[in-house]
């Protein structure tokens, strides 16, 4: 439990980092400079100044301690490290400050934790039957609880962050003095000039690799799922400010961000498979990916407005873009019902008893989301689409302002 504080602590010193543009562009680097920072930011007693004198007085002879040392014993240094016992908070986009403030959040925040916590009871309830164990069982959720809350709080955190760049970006976007001239430099142009397949993408999730490698659970397939991650975030952020300048998008993109929205979800699934030192299972990984992505599709239809407000990446709201208002929803209607066909032929390549359980549990989803269009009852329901979304997004403001 210490160690995931610690690396709790270590993630949000390197958001931090990312958020003010300091990176090396190395990993182990800036994992140097995180920890570098969480040990000043210790020091409460010590002026900041005077500190800086002393490494800059010090430093040299410390290097030559370092080289002679080099290869030899470290027990001074792997002791209990008592410094870490207190938490440090981040704030939304701002710097590490000590606790105490309540303006500010933890690194890891509730927020977070409470999108993953829906997210997985979710997942035990429709993942376990996987791997023959019962979401019902106490003693079988809290066996692997830990390792599954923090991965996927971990992953919502970052998720935060993402939602926080590409809100600042659209409205850098939207003021003329910015979004025009060569001087202008927005948060979503210091995020894009790395390419998501870039090794240097993989930070964002360095402390957690880090974590699953020291636990024995790390593989390059979840490495390759949390690079996945990236890149979703990277057309999540792409497309939507393609919507909001009004510029083209391409399908491709589109629906390869649909195909990589889940990827949480394959995480866990993937160190499930860990966890229960297990061989993953191809057809069940999947049949799940396509049962995923109408989950996807389901909750998008259902959020439509919503997402159209908050300027969300929609399925429906790219393919209004792409077909326009009269033609989107028999075109997607058209891709739902490939991808229905694709999961009627692997759920019958499943165990009887595994496709009797998993139908039963889509059709509670079902029921428990508020009876949304889902493919558990062979229903779709397209809601009707927005043609101006500036203006019902400014309609939608000024009722909200009114009923205030």
């Amino acid at each position: 439990m210490e160690a995931l504080m610690h690396l709790e602590r270590v993630q949000s010193s390197l958001s931090l980092m990312q958020v003010e543009g300091i990176s090396t562009g190395e990993p182990d680097s800036d994992r140097f400079v995180a920890e570098f920072l969480l040990f000043m930011m210790q020091q409460r007693s010590v002026n900041y100044d005077k500190a800086c004198q002393l490494i800059c007085k010090y430093l040299p002879k410390i290097s030559v301690l370092l080289k002679e040392n080099a290869g030899g014993s470290n027990e001074v240094f792997e002791g209990k490290n008592e410094k870490f016992q207190g938490d440090f908070y981040l704030k939304k986009m701002g710097n590490l400050v000590a606790p105490g403030i309540d303006e500010w959040q933890p690194a890891i925040g509730l927020s977070a934790m409470e999108k993953a916590k829906s997210t997985l009871e979710d997942f035990c309830r429709s993942y376990f039957m996987f791997h023959g164990m019962d979401s019902n069982n106490p003693n079988q959720i809290f066996k692997f609880l830990p390792v599954l809350f923090f991965t996927e709080s971990y992953i919502y955190q970052l998720d935060i962050v993402n939602e926080n760049i590409l809100c600042s970006s659209v409205e850098n976007a939207n003021r003329p003095e910015e979004s025009s001239g060569a001087n202008n430099c927005s948060n979503e142009t210091i995020w894009s000039k790395t390419q998501p397949h870039s090794e240097e993408k993989l930070i964002s999730f360095n402390p957690l690799l880090l974590l699953l490698q020291g636990l024995g659970l790390l593989t390059e397939r979840i490495e390759a799922e949390l690079r996945l991650g990236l890149e979703y975030w990277y057309l999540e952020r792409k497309l939507c400010l393609s919507l909001a300048a009004k510029s083209e998008i391409l399908l491709e993109d589109v629906m390869r961000a649909m195909h990589l929205k889940s990827f949480d979800y394959r995480v866990l699934h993937l160190l499930l498979y860990q966890l229960n030192n297990e061989k993953v299972n191809e057809l069940h990984m999947e049949f799940l990916s396509v049962s995923e992505l109408l989950v996807e599709i389901s909750d998008d239809l259902y959020d439509y407005e919503e997402d159209v407000i908050e300027n969300n990446f929609n399925i429906l709201r790219m393919f209004v873009r792409l077909y326009g208002p009269q033609t989107a929803p028999p075109q997607l209607a058209k891709r739902v019902t490939q991808i229905e066909e694709k999961y009627q032929y692997l759920l019958k390549e499943l165990s009887p008893d595994l496709s009797f359980n998993y139908q039963r549990r889509c059709e509670e989803a079902t029921l428990e989301g508020g009876n949304k269009s889902g493919y558990s009852f062979g229903t779709w329901n397209i809601p009707s689409v927005v043609t101006d979304e500036d203006h019902y997004r400014s309609k939608f403001k000024s009722m909200h302002v009114l009923s205030d």
